[in-house]
């Protein structure tokens, strides 16, 4: 069997903040190895990732940013007397690199029977099952920000929305903004997150990205190997069998925002050892000879995150259908006897 590598070299140069190797490989000869819905072998790098610690400000520019105005708090019944927050700034924003604003939409219709509310409930796994109502904001885009994390989604025909996000802090504020402003808060304590290891990676536009976890020496496309092409079993995430890995964000909008959340339940695992996770990228008429901007989120002590921004210059388009896999660039799980 023919197998096929190629290192990424000048074609495919990566600037970030800490030192990371990446490698490219033929698409043809994953398939030949693994078959067609398979992903290519990792060839682990030598270079070392530094210590380097890049914590998530409380105060990037908020210039970039959806301005939230007029705002209905709503939470979980147990907590429905809260009051509207007077001040929001203290949520953790993303850079400009990633986050700039949408297009101008048409202003949205105002007035006493449109306000948008949101409503949040927390379930086991620590994630959060939020739902907005906008009756005047049909088939509309709107933007999520959520300790650090941003994507955008759609409402549907009647202004409603529901979709299941993991938290990242125990106290979860979730802004939901639409383009001239507006929008509503949700709001929930989400007691079991310090059970639980998260590591987002976030992006804008086609850019291929994907994050992927492969658990306890699993290969890729065995049973441990956990992407958004995969089998998602929450199950597995609220007993720490398994891991979990959503994406969230409109992918059929124009210049979505989009994130990838890989989960793993650490506190209670049955397992010993190493999660290896990796970011990739596939070469694509999209993308090819273009850079590409990413940020990667990682929850860690004191319910902060640290944040790491990449550029990568994808190589030229007589390379599509090849995948650039960047190794060191998020940290690896270690999972401890409990």
């Amino acid at each position: 069997m023919r197998h096929m590598k190629e290192i990424a070299t000048a074609a495919g140069t990566l600037v970030i903040a800490v030192g990371v190797g990446f490698v490219m490989q033929s698409s043809e000869s994953a398939e030949q190895h693994y078959g067609k819905s398979a992903r290519p072998i990792v060839t682990e790098s030598n270079l070392e990732n530094d210590d380097s610690d890049s914590v998530l400000s409380d105060a990037v520019s908020a210039d970039i940013l959806l301005q939230v105005k007029a705002v209905e708090l709503t939470s979980a019944s147990e907590a429905s007397g809260l009051s509207i927050p007077s001040d929001i700034t203290n949520v953790e924003r993303t850079s400009a690199s990633i986050t700039d604003q949408p297009p101008e939409l048409d202003a949205l219709p105002e007035g006493q029977h449109c306000e948008a509310s949101a409503h949040a409930t927390a379930i086991p796994g620590a994630l959060v099952n939020l739902s907005l109502n906008a009756p005047c904001a049909p088939n509309e885009r709107l933007t999520v920000h959520h300790n650090g994390m941003i994507f955008t989604e759609t409402t549907d025909d009647a202004g409603q929305l529901s979709f299941t996000v993991p938290a990242l802090t125990e106290q979860a504020v979730f802004i939901m903004a639409f383009s001239n402003g507006s929008g509503a808060v949700a709001q929930i304590d989400v007691l079991d997150i310090d059970d639980f290891d998260r590591t987002v990676l976030q992006w804008r536009g086609q850019s291929g990205f994907e994050l992927h976890a492969r658990e306890f020496g699993a290969g890729y496309g065995d049973a441990g190997h956990v992407w958004s092409g995969g089998d998602q079993n929450i199950a597995g995430l609220i007993t720490g069998e398994t891991g979990l890995l959503l994406r969230l964000g409109d992918n059929l909008s124009a210049e979505p925002l989009l994130a990838e959340v890989y989960s793993f339940r650490s506190a209670t695992s049955a397992h010993v050892g190493l999660v290896d996770l990796s970011i990739e990228a596939e070469v694509t008429s999209t993308n090819c000879g273009l850079e590409i901007e990413a940020q990667s989120l990682e929850k860690i002590a004191n319910g902060k995150m640290k944040t790491h921004d990449l550029t990568l210059a994808v190589p030229d388009c007589d390379t599509i259908g090849t995948f650039l896999v960047l190794n060191n660039l998020v940290e690896d799980l270690k999972v401890a006897s409990n």
